[in-house]
């Protein structure tokens, strides 16, 4: 993935976004993220443990370590010490979206197409709100799922725009989470081979003022 691509992802807008506290927080912590090569991908502030705040983010490859979540940790942590949109105390937990991902950016649905998903439209679309079927297509403007199970009259495909879209997430199946391993595996090795890359210009470099003339 090159530099440009990386930071066109990273700007991608959310089709989901947070409405109070959480919208909030969001506000504040995405400013932060952008740069360091992280998306967002969901805020929720829960009465967990007194009160725990879920901050859920990827880099725009898709993958995330444990070292990632460390580095977020860190990063937002003084920023929202600062701006304190929390009146109590919390405990803060990042995390990767997991396999059986929330979808929540228009490329979500182009990358895992051919995989089931769960949704719910804010508005009626085929006389109905809640879907479940494959991702068969997905355009700038919405994405086509084939139901798994269609009712009685129902056409086996619908297309939901993602205007409409409230929720959707993932379901976890065998096959989504070997292609999901794939992915990360494969995303691991380009991030490897650019780190490679770039210690072997810096050597390179080096080499070269070994065997420049000494003044």
């Amino acid at each position: 993935m090159s530099d440009t691509t990386a930071t066109e992802n990273t700007q991608e807008p959310r089709l989901i976004t947070e409405t109070g506290i959480d919208r909030r927080i969001a506000d504040i912590i995405e400013p932060v993220l952008v740069p360091m090569g992280y998306q967002l991908v969901r805020v929720r502030l829960t009465s967990q443990n007194g009160a725990t705040l879920q901050i859920m983010a990827e880099r725009t490859d898709g993958t995330m370590t444990v070292q990632d979540c460390e580095a977020i940790s860190t990063a937002i942590s003084p920023v929202l010490d600062v701006e304190d949109p929390v009146d109590k105390a919390y405990h803060l937990e990042v995390s990767s979206p997991g396999i059986d991902r929330p979808m929540v950016r228009k490329s979500d649905f182009s990358r895992w197409a051919g995989h089931l998903i769960k949704c719910e439209t804010s508005i009626l679309v085929d006389n109905r709100k809640r879907f479940r079927g494959k991702i068969v297509a997905a355009d700038d403007e919405g994405f086509t799922i084939e139901r798994d199970q269609p009712a009685y009259g129902e056409e086996p495909r619908v297309t939901i725009p993602f205007t409409a879209l409230a929720e959707g997430r993932l379901i976890l199946t065998d096959d989504l989470i070997r292609d999901a391993l794939a992915a990360d595996k494969k995303a691991k090795a380009a991030q490897a081979a650019h780190g490679q890359a770039a210690h072997g210009t810096a050597a390179n470099e080096n080499f070269e003022d070994e065997d420049s003339p000494i003044e």
